[in-house]
């Protein structure tokens, strides 16, 4: 994998759904404001109505992601990093989705703070990525956020859509 930087030297920030129809992935771009507005990138996965699997994966800066899974009993999410929420306003609004206080500590210590998820480690469990595994991915602090949602796509067999629709080497 070789992420961080793309060609234009700037950091990967994009939305994608991935859907599963007769047990193949395709994967779809969200519209460029899902990348900052969590109910836009929610009713773009929602609105997809695939009949198989559907879930949402936004990678921002290549510093966090979060997962979005829309589903009859309400939106399950998980965000990479809960520490971003101290920088970041769509961190933030994930968190009160979750009704998790944002970390309480200055944002200059953010850099030296331990990252942790915070959400649903069981989100993608039934699409045969356990939360162990998931944990274990987020806590994977020498990839970048692109690259951790690279290992969740490969866990489903989708890396290589994954990154053929975000533009990804890999």
């Amino acid at each position: 994998m070789n992420a961080g930087v793309n060609d234009d030297g700037q950091t990967p920030t994009f939305a994608v759904a991935l859907t599963s129809q007769d047990g193949q992935w395709m994967g779809r771009i969200l519209p460029e404001r899902a990348t900052w507005d969590l109910d836009v990138a929610t009713r773009a996965v929602r609105d997809l109505r695939s009949e198989g699997p559907s879930f949402g994966m936004v990678c921002v800066d290549d510093d966090w992601f979060v997962l979005i899974r829309p589903t009859p009993r309400g939106t399950q999410l998980l965000l990479s990093d809960a520490t971003a929420a101290v920088v970041d306003d769509y961190a933030a609004e994930v968190l009160d989705e979750l009704d998790v206080d944002v970390p309480d500590m200055d944002p200059d210590e953010r850099a030296d703070a331990e990252p942790w998820p915070e959400g649903d480690l069981e989100i993608l469990e039934d699409l045969g990525v356990p939360s162990d595994v998931l944990a274990v991915i987020c806590d994977d602090d020498e990839l970048w956020a692109s690259e951790q949602l690279l290992r969740i796509a490969e866990e489903i067999n989708a890396d290589e859509e994954l990154a053929d629709v975000a533009q990804l080497d890999y």
